[in-house]
């Protein structure tokens, strides 16, 4: 019992920073149509931030500013990358999305350090908390902490009309301009969003690394995408159950398979997600739509 409690515990911590991120990737494909890479390059700014923040305030002060600044960063890429291509094709966008992803590694690379910097982790994430079995404090607050900003948001989108006009941007973005609602307020919530989403998560992946360096987004982000489409391509909530069941899937294959077999885990992960998909091709929530579109 203690061994699936653990297991429990694994999946929630790991599957919540997934959800994160490939929710910070919904929430700008369902007004824009766009999958950003460039939203794992957030979560690297914002690791380096809380790394050089650290020594100068505390470790709560240093993560708001972390958020802050990765923030800031989401509405000035879609202002100077985004905005002028809103209009292009999809193939466009995409294109745009990697090559702002490059810019911001080669400029990591060159401004700060093409190796990885440690990161001490401060008292308040060290430890084990004892709930029948003893689990990292790191775990819990983690868990917590994306639990509470997943009901934030949906009271977000449901009791504000930022939240709401984001909503109905989603179903029909031409349709709410033409009622009225601005296009560009609408879009760049939704970057700030997803720039707060990839900041929380990337200060429990620093966390769990102790260590940043220029390309630690990018398979975080990877496996984000692949959440988001085992969720359903345009759907919030399909986003943050694929995040979850992604965890679960990796948490369920390190348990399982012998350590000789360890190095093909995430190929068995892949392929149960495949798996998934051809059973259901437009994910646990998406629509045939969305896809057709």
């Amino acid at each position: 019992m203690q061994d699936v409690l653990q297991q429990v515990v694994n999946a929630l911590s790991v599957g919540g920073t997934y959800a994160l991120l490939a929710l910070g990737l919904a929430v700008v494909f369902s007004i824009m149509r766009l999958i950003n890479f460039a939203h794992g390059d957030l979560m690297t700014i914002a690791g380096y931030t809380l790394l050089f923040a650290v020594s100068l305030v505390s470790f709560p002060l240093a993560v708001l500013l972390a958020c802050a600044v990765a923030i800031l960063a989401a509405v000035a890429i879609e202002r100077v990358g985004f905005r002028p291509v809103r209009r292009a094709n999809m193939a466009t966008m995409l294109l745009t999305s990697f090559a702002i992803s490059v810019i911001l590694q080669v400029a990591f690379q060159n401004l700060i350090s093409a190796r990885p910097l440690t990161f001490e982790t401060p008292a308040l994430l060290m430890g084990t908390v004892d709930i029948g079995v003893l689990v990292a404090r790191s775990q819990i607050i983690s868990i917590i902490v994306t639990l509470s900003i997943l009901v934030a948001l949906m009271a977000f989108y449901n009791g504000t009309i930022i939240g709401m006009a984001m909503r109905a941007a989603a179903s029909d973005f031409e349709v709410c301009r033409l009622m009225g609602v601005r296009a560009n307020s609408v879009v760049a919530a939704a970057f700030a969003i997803s720039g707060f989403l990839a900041a929380v998560a990337g200060v429990f992946w620093v966390a769990q690394r102790s260590s940043v360096d220029p390309l630690m987004g990018f398979l975080p982000v990877l496996k984000a995408f692949i959440a988001v489409v085992l969720g359903g391509v345009g759907s919030l909530p399909g986003a943050v159950l694929g995040g979850f069941l992604l965890g679960a899937l990796e948490v369920l294959c390190r348990a399982i398979l012998p350590p000789d077999y360890s190095a093909y885990r995430d190929a068995l992960v892949l392929a149960l997600v495949v798996l998934i998909l051809v059973i259901r091709p437009q994910g646990l929530f998406g629509q045939t739509a969305i896809l057709a579109r």
